[in-house]
């Protein structure tokens, strides 16, 4: 443990203004997905941490939410029910809301995506768009799965990490981090680059 705390160091730092354990458990199951995928394929979706009300506002619903109804003591996302409930509704589209404390209040939204002011590089889809925009226009931060398994952090508009799932993926890796990154680190089953500060 005192490893995976000591790997996203960097992403889930206090600086970020919200959770970072719930930060950290966001990341670990987006690792995770980008890692498993679904049904053996690929999947890509999009989490949406902190500032939840101002999240939900800048967001609607793609179809009926599947978490709506539920309490919130059956949501929280360290739950491993929830989880695995989590992994197998991000073969739908669209996007969680996660409250700071944790909670996930909403699956499959529509994240309301305005380009103005984002510089994201090329290459990267309307998820990451959509990432970027809600983390500029609200104090949450996204975490983006995208089908390629890259695992990529947004906040303030800012692309601010990528993480890769497999270090057999490092031979084609090409990191979208502008500037100088800061060390990679490792283990068996997960590579982080962060963009130096």
């Amino acid at each position: 443990m005192d490893l995976k705390n000591d790997l996203f160091k960097e992403i889930c730092s206090e600086r970020r203004g919200i959770n970072t354990r719930v930060l950290k458990q966001a990341v670990t199951l987006a690792v995770e997905i980008a890692r498993e995928g679904r049904e053996g394929r690929k999947i890509g979706t999009l989490f949406v941490v902190g500032d939840s009300e101002a999240v939900l506002k800048a967001s609607r619903p793609l179809i009926l939410d599947p978490l709506l109804g539920h309490p919130d003591e059956a949501k929280y996302i360290d739950d491993p029910n929830v989880r695995e409930t989590l992994k197998e509704l991000a073969q739908l589209d669209g996007a969680f809301v996660v409250s700071d404390v944790g909670v996930v209040l909403s699956a499959a939204r529509y994240i309301d995506a305005a380009s103005d002011n984002l510089s994201l590089p090329l290459g990267l889809g309307s998820r990451h768009m959509a990432g970027a925009s809600v983390s500029h226009r609200t104090n949450a931060v996204s975490v983006v799965v995208s089908e390629s398994s890259m695992v990529r952090v947004f906040d303030d508009g800012e692309l601010v990490s990528e993480i890769t799932p497999e270090l057999w993926m490092l031979g084609r890796y090409s990191s979208y981090l502008e500037g100088r990154s800061s060390t990679v680190r490792q283990t068996e089953e997960v590579t982080v680059v962060s963009r130096a500060e």
